[in-house]
C-alpha cells in the first residue's frame, strides 16, 4: 500500500469505527426511553392502588403517554432533518428523564396522567433523531443490521423494566423506579450531547439533492407506499404495545399470576426479541435482497396466531413456555418496517418520514390500552382481551400486502439520480 493510500485509509477506518459508537449511543438513548415507557406495565397495578384508580382506568395513563409520544414523533422528524439528530435526541432524553422523576413524585391521578403525557412528548422525539443519525453513518447494504440492533432497544427496555421494577417495588415502592430511571436518563443525555455528530453519508446526500428538501417533504403526502406502511404499522403496534402495556395486569388480575412471575414472562418475551431483531434484519439484507414487506407479513401472521394461543393459556408455566415464541414474532417485524421507510422515500426526508410513520404507528399504541381495558372490564375475560389485541396485526398484514416495495425503491433511486 502506498503512503497516499495509507493516509486515505486511516480516516475511513476511523469513520467505520466511529459509526458503531454512534449506533451504540443512539441505541442507549432509545433503550432508556423504552425503559421509561415500559416501567408502566409492571408498576401500573401498584400506581393504581396508591392513587385510587380502578383497573379499567389504568389504560388512561398509558394512552396519555402515547398521545404525547405521537404528537412529538411528527415534528421531531422534521426537526431532526432541519437541525440535526444530536440536538433533538439530547432534548428528548433530558426532558424524558426530568419528567420521569416528576411522575415519581405525583400524588393524584389527574396530575399523573398529565405528567405521563409530557413524558411521552419528550420520549417520542428520540426515535426519529436516532434513525436520522444512523442513516447518516450506515450505507443501505448495512442498514438492516444497524436498525435491527437499534430497535433491540425497545425489547431490552421492556426486559429491564419487567425484571428490575417488580424488585424495586417490593423493596421500596413504585416511585423508586421512576426516580432511578429518570436520573439515569438525565446523565446519559448530557453525555450524548458531547458524543454525537452527523455522518458523511448525510453530507453527501444533502449535496446530491441540494435544494430538494421542501419538494421531497411535500411529496410525502402523495407517497401511497408510505401511507400504506404507516397504516400497516398501526395494526402491528396495536398488538405489540397493547401486549406490553396490559400483559402484566391481565396475568395478575385475570389469572392470579404473581407480579414477579408476570414480569418474568414479559421479560422473556423481550429477551427473545433482542436476538430476533438483528438476526432478522441481517438475514433480509443478505438473502432477500433487503426485502422487508413479505417477511413482515409472515411475522405478523405468526404474531396474531400466538396472541390467540397466549390468551387461551391458564398457568404460569404455560405463560413462561409461550413467552419466547411470542416475543420473537411480536417484535421481529419491527426492524423490517423501520428500515422499509428509508427505502421508499428520498434521503433528504428520511428523518421526517420516519417520524411521521412512527407517529401513526403509535396511534395503535394509544388506542390499544383503552380498548383492551374496556374489553377486559366488560367481559372479565382474559381470552377476549387477547383477541382484541390480535385484531391489530391481522389488519396490519392485510394492508401491507398492497405496498409496492421494489417499485417505490426504484422510483426513489431514479429521482435522486436525475436530481444529481
Amino acid at each position: 500500500m502506498s503512503s497516499v493510500e495509507a493516509t486515505e485509509a486511516k480516516p475511513q477506518t476511523r469513520a467505520a469505527s466511529y459509526r458503531w459508537l454512534i449506533l451504540a449511543a443512539c441505541w442507549a438513548s432509545f433503550t432508556l426511553t423504552s425503559i421509561d415507557r415500559s416501567t408502566w406495565g409492571p408498576a401500573s397495578v401498584f400506581v393504581g392502588e396508591n392513587l385510587a384508580v380502578p383497573i379499567a382506568g389504568l389504560g388512561a395513563f398509558a394512552t396519555a403517554y402515547y398521545v404525547g409520544y405521537v404528537v412529538t414523533n411528527v415534528w421531531s422528524g422534521f426537526a431532526s432533518d432541519a437541525f440535526g439528530g444530536r440536538i433533538v435526541l439530547t432534548i428528548s432524553l433530558l426532558g424524558a428523564g426530568v419528567t420521569m422523576m416528576l411522575f415519581g413524585s405525583v400524588t393524584s391521578a389527574a396530575v399523573g396522567i398529565a405528567v405521563q403525557a409530557v413524558v411521552g412528548f419528550f420520549a417520542g422525539a428520540d426515535y426519529a433523531a436516532g434513525i436520522r443519525l444512523i442513516v447518516s453513518w450506515f450505507k443501505s447494504k448495512d442498514l438492516g443490521l444497524a436498525l435491527g440492533i437499534f430497535t433491540t432497544a425497545t425489547s431490552i427496555g421492556t426486559a429491564v423494566a419487567n425484571l428490575v421494577v417488580p424488585a424495586l417495588i417490593t423493596a421500596s415502592g413504585w416511585r423508586t423506579s421512576y426516580l432511578l430511571f429518570g436520573a439515569i436518563s438525565v446523565v446519559l443525555a448530557i453525555a450524548l450531547f458531547f458524543t454525537l455528530r452527523p455522518g458523511p453519508l448525510l453530507a453527501e446526500r444533502r449535496q446530491m439533492v441540494k435544494g430538494s428538501f421542501k419538494r421531497d417533504a411535500v411529496g410525502l403526502v402523495r407517497n401511497s407506499n408510505l401511507l400504506l406502511t404507516c397504516l400497516g404499522g398501526f395494526g402491528a403496534f396495536w398488538g405489540l404495545y397493547g401486549f406490553v402495556t396490559w400483559a402484566n395486569a391481565l396475568m395478575i388480575k385475570g389469572k392470579g399470576v404473581s407480579p414477579v412471575t408476570a414480569g418474568l414472562v414479559v421479560a422473556i418475551a423481550a429477551f427473545a426479541a433482542i436476538a430476533a431483531k438483528p438476526v432478522i434484519g441481517w438475514v433480509c439484507d443478505r438473502f432477500f435482497g433487503g426485502a422487508r414487506k413479505i417477511p413482515s407479513i409472515v411475522l405478523l401472521a405468526v404474531f396474531t396466531a400466538l396472541l390467540m394461543v397466549f390468551g387461551a393459556l391458564d398457568t404460569p408455566t404455560a405463560f413462561l413456555w409461550a413467552a419466547p415464541f411470542l416475543g420473537f414474532a411480536a417484535y421481529g417485524w419491527s426492524p423490517l418496517l423501520v428500515s422499509l421507510v428509508p427505502r421508499i422515500v428520498p434521503g433528504t426526508v428520511s428523518g421526517s418520514a420516519s417520524g411521521v410513520a412512527n407517529g401513526i404507528w403509535q396511534l395503535g399504541s394509544v388506542s390499544a390500552p383503552l380498548v383492551v381495558g374496556a374489553v377486559f372490564a366488560a367481559s372479565h375475560s382474559f381470552e377476549s382481551a387477547f383477541l382484541a389485541l390480535a385484531a391489530g396485526p391481522v389488519v396490519g398484514l392485510v394492508i401491507l400486502f398492497f405496498v409496492r416495495e421494489r417499485r417505490a425503491e426504484q422510483t426513489v433511486q431514479s429521482a435522486e439520480k436525475e436530481t444529481a
